[in-house]
């Protein structure tokens, strides 16, 4: 793919502050901000979804109105003509792609909720983990602008691979409701496949996102020790990366 200058210079900015101490509303929203300048679109939304209640939560916002993004949450989420088969698909996708503008144009959703803000070509990101979608991005220019190109869907997609993994590391620490206990969620998994007490200090290590080498001296431990046992650790979960194993405690 080829990108401009600008446009390099953007994506090394969003690669940046995806490594940044961010929690993961502020992520959702600083990587926000950076998109509407790199697809050169004017609004964002982002929420996560609460499977339990069946909805979308925690939402974070650039260039919408509070109080029509609470009649979404109120009414027009469950009156949703695309979002459906929006999140259905692991991949960025065009509003285009999976409804007819024509009748799109003629929804409730399009005419007394998108309209009131101005947006009308839009495209989404939805990230998933372990089978959870965890976090999305839903990008949207206005009329005065043309729709989003299948240069832009590619440009998102390829942001949209680092954008997951570093929502992941967040869900790690974070709950809508407050922390995260690591070590509970691996005295739990780590019962079914006996891992000893060494082996559970590590797989939480892992889990918080420590290097072997932080682990070793943590622990006071060599690094090849620590090495042993993390390869022992994957095994016993049948995972092969820290990433496999952080979605296995933090979702099973």
């Amino acid at each position: 793919m080829n990108l401009s200058h600008k446009e390099t210079a953007i994506v090394f900015r969003i690669m940046r502050e995806l490594t940044a101490d961010h929690g993961s509303s502020e992520l959702r929203q600083v990587i926000g901000q950076l998109l509407l300048e790199l697809l050169d679109a004017q609004f964002i939304a982002s929420y996560v979804w609460d499977p339990e209640h069946r909805c979308f939560v925690d939402r974070v916002s650039i260039n919408m109105d509070d109080g029509n993004l609470g009649n979404y949450e109120r009414y027009f989420q469950f009156r949703d003509p695309i979002t459906p088969a929006l999140q259905r698909r692991r991949t960025a996708t065009c509003v285009s792609q999976v409804i007819d503008r024509g009748r799109f144009e003629r929804t409730e959703f399009f005419n007394d909720f998108l309209t009131r803000d101005g947006l009308h070509y839009g495209i989404n990101f939805y990230a998933y983990a372990g089978g959870h979608n965890i976090g999305d991005l839903r990008i949207w220019r206005g009329k005065d602008k043309e729709d989003f190109t299948r240069r832009d869907v590619e440009i998102l997609d390829a942001i949209g691979t680092a954008f997951t993994q570093a929502l992941l590391q967040r869900r790690l620490t974070e709950l809508p409701n407050g922390q995260i206990d690591v070590s509970a969620r691996v005295e739990r998994c780590g019962q079914s496949v006996a891992l000893t007490p060494r082996q559970k200090e590590i797989a939480a290590a892992i889990v918080r996102g420590c290097t072997d080498r932080t682990i070793a001296d943590q622990l006071c431990i060599s690094l090849p020790t620590v090495r042993t046992h993390v390869q022992s650790i994957y095994q016993k979960f049948g995972v092969s990366s820290r990433t496999q194993l952080a979605r296995m405690m933090l979702f099973n």
